[in-house]
């Protein structure tokens, strides 16, 4: 097969795209190890952690990469997907990586392929993996695509795995059983070393399963817990692996979820990592992350953009929006996917809306604005409070006329809602 070879990252990019499609899942790690294998990436000078789960693994890797670079850690970051450009998929040291770094991934990766077939998130995950065996950092934080047992990242094994809450989502891959989906969950833990679950109720399988290869498990509520607010902040308790027990307080109010933190704490206890309290508490109140209560103010407007785009992140939002009452009207700008649970999202965030902007995203599964009106509809939203848009821009557009300074918009729904929004009000990624 002949090899391909480009100069530039976008071209690289377009050439994947096309001939290894976005949406193109084949879960298994076989074709991948064996170019895995060929590549001969030598990553055991970094300690690695696997970050799964259904919601928040974005925000508990950022809150692990912001306290770890604060001690003086080089940290390197693969998440997905990615809001404005490909870069942001692999970090170093908290900033996307450089064109020239993936293209020379891309070549490797083509070296050693041959005639063996890669998704296109395959090739992402070699790609970060490649960066990360020539830029050697010191911690990687590696999060899963999809599930965990058969996604791609498993091909690493990690020195302490994470799952950070079990829910039901990806129905077709991962099926509707929350029992079944915490054992495939639960497929990066390994055998003799530290794994982490953050989901206060872990499913029994997951539980067993770590039992039976020999993992070393640290749950929620049994090894680890946050308590309820105190006067100076919020307290949480865990274990070191030597089970002596551990306990920080008067922890800040945060940006990101604070069951997210706790999981967090309890990583960082057994990565010996844990800073002393002061400097605790300064990492996580700087602790950002993009698409995950992102807010901005636009010409005298409070945006507030979190992807949101399945029932439990969207249960979430709907509690932060009923916790932080606003003088005004709360608008929201919605754009989702066919293929997510939209009718349990919307009953999630109908109570804490007043007006709708429904926004059609001309994207692969994309889902039309009137379909989304119509379910508001059936839920007993009014008419007049629902309004239908071509694309996010559009809305926007219109909220921008519409909206004052005593209201505030949310943007939810889809990454691709989010990332369009990030661009039509040329906000840049950048956070408040």
């Amino acid at each position: 097969m002949a090899e391909v070879q480009f100069k530039i990252l976008s071209q690289w990019l377009e050439w994947i795209e096309q001939n290894h499609p976005v949406d193109l899942i084949e879960l298994g790690l076989d074709r991948l190890r064996q170019v895995y294998e060929r590549m001969a990436l030598d990553l055991s000078s970094s300690q690695k952690v696997i970050v799964g789960g259904t919601n928040g693994k974005g925000s508990t890797i950022a809150m692990l990469d912001q306290v770890l670079r604060d001690q003086g850690k080089t940290v390197g970051c693969f998440t997905s997907p990615h809001f404005l450009r490909y870069n942001e998929r692999i970090k170093l040291a908290g900033q996307p990586v450089a064109d020239a770094l993936i293209v020379r991934a891309f070549e490797a990766i083509e070296r050693a392929r041959g005639d063996v077939r890669l998704t296109y998130f395959e090739y992402n995950t070699l790609a970060a993996l490649h960066v990360f065996a020539a830029e050697q950092p010191e911690v990687m934080l590696l999060e899963v695509g999809l599930g965990g047992r058969l996604d791609a990242i498993n091909i690493v094994d990690a020195d302490i795995s994470v799952v950070t809450t079990v829910s039901v989502d990806h129905i077709d891959w991962l099926g509707d059983d929350r029992n079944q989906i915490g054992y495939e969950k639960a497929g990066i833990y390994r055998g003799g070393r530290p794994a982490v679950c953050g989901d206060p109720c872990a499913p029994q399988k997951l539980i067993d399963h770590a039992a039976a290869i020999g993992a070393q498990l640290f749950l929620r509520g049994r090894d680890f817990n946050l308590s309820t607010e105190t006067d100076d902040g919020w307290l949480w308790q865990g274990e070191q692996l030597n089970g002596a027990v551990l306990t920080c307080s008067g922890l800040p109010e945060i940006t990101l979820p604070r069951a997210n933190a706790a999981t967090v704490l309890q990583v960082l206890s057994l990565l010996d990592c844990l800073p002393e309290p002061a400097a605790l508490r300064r990492s996580l109140s700087n602790a950002r992350l993009t698409g995950r209560m992102q807010t901005v103010t636009v010409d005298q407007i409070d945006y507030t953009l979190d992807v949101a785009h399945n029932p439990e992140a969207a249960a979430y939002l709907a509690a932060q929006l009923a916790d932080q009452p606003v003088k005004g009207r709360t608008l929201m700008v919605l754009g989702m996917l066919a293929d997510k649970d939209i009718d349990q999202v919307l009953a999630c965030l109908q109570p804490v809306i007043d007006d709708w902007c429904l926004v059609t995203l001309d994207k692969p599964r994309g889902q039309k604005a009137q379909v989304l009106a119509d379910k508001l509809l059936q839920l007993g939203t009014v008419d007049s409070c629902l309004n239908t848009y071509n694309n996010v821009a559009e809305a926007l557009a219109w909220v921008a006329r519409d909206a004052n300074q005593d209201d505030r918009v949310i943007i939810a729904g889809s990454f691709f809602t989010v990332s369009d929004a990030l661009i039509a009000l040329n906000m840049d990624g950048k956070s408040a």
